[in-house]
């Protein structure tokens, strides 16, 4: 039995494209096909050792990705004259239909974003007389930062195996893991707890199988989930930090 999870965060695979073309800082309208090719099919490579669900609709647009890139590889027929005199039309860019797709995401994601802003805002507005609440002690904000996303971890957790095989080939193990998704958890905040409440994302995959290292993937997003530990990025393709966050800290004591 393989231990399957699908992600929420995963809006589909036009979102991965919008982020590697914000990420490589690459003009919409003119894509590089190769280099946006290749970040695709890395993140995809991470996402297949993950085992995550609805793949399917991933690699349908890796397909179309590959089409491109190959017609964009054959040469352009610009104004060949034909016997009546007549020219030909400039061929469509191959990359226009995606393009269009892409736009098409962009502004609707940008209105649902819009939207889940105004009904945050809403969230705040009460009808209600105003309470005492001190008992329940200060609030505590939690300053993450915005552009971290699965996305930037898939591509760390791909880069840190990529890593590991130059030092020694990944193994895969047909045992049973020793710890669960919950237990590893504990395991993770214990860690950060003894190293003063923060280390570097590496660190926590140092030792175990193939399996093993997944485990703590999954077990650290689920973690980031329940807001028991922050995940920064200072610069752009900077180490990602791991933090305990106020309930982790909360836990291990």
């Amino acid at each position: 039995m393989t231990y399957q999870v699908k992600l929420e965060a995963f809006e589909g695979p036009l979102d991965l494209l919008l982020h590697l073309i914000n990420r490589l800082e690459i003009d919409i309208y003119d894509i590089p096909m190769a280099e946006l090719t290749y970040q695709y099919m890395e993140h995809l490579h991470a996402m297949r050792v993950l085992e995550l669900d609805e793949l399917s609709e991933y690699l349908l647009l890796a397909a179309t990705l590959l089409e491109i890139k190959s017609k964009m590889l054959l040469p352009v027929h610009e104004g060949e004259a034909l016997e009546d005199g007549m020219d030909y039309e400039m061929e469509e860019d191959p990359r226009d239909e995606l393009v269009a797709r892409l736009m098409e995401y962009k502004k609707y994601k940008e209105a649902a974003e819009n939207l889940k802003e105004s009904a945050e805002d809403r969230s705040f507005h009460f009808t209600k007389l105003p309470e005492d609440l001190s008992a329940f002690g200060e609030p505590h904000n939690i300053d993450q930062d915005e552009k971290m996303n699965v996305f930037d971890l898939i591509a760390a957790f791909q880069k840190m195996l990529e890593r590991k095989k130059l030092r020694a080939p990944l193994t895969a193990s047909v045992l049973r893991s020793e710890l669960s998704v919950s237990e590893k958890m504990e395991n993770i905040l214990t860690r950060l707890e003894q190293r003063g409440g923060t280390c570097d994302f590496e660190s926590l995959f140092e030792t175990g199988d193939l399996s093993d290292l997944v485990i703590t993937f999954l077990s650290l997003l689920e973690l980031m989930k329940r807001l028991d530990v922050i995940v920064q990025q200072e610069d752009n393709f900077s180490k990602l930090t791991v933090t305990l966050g106020m309930r982790g800290n909360l836990d291990v004591e």
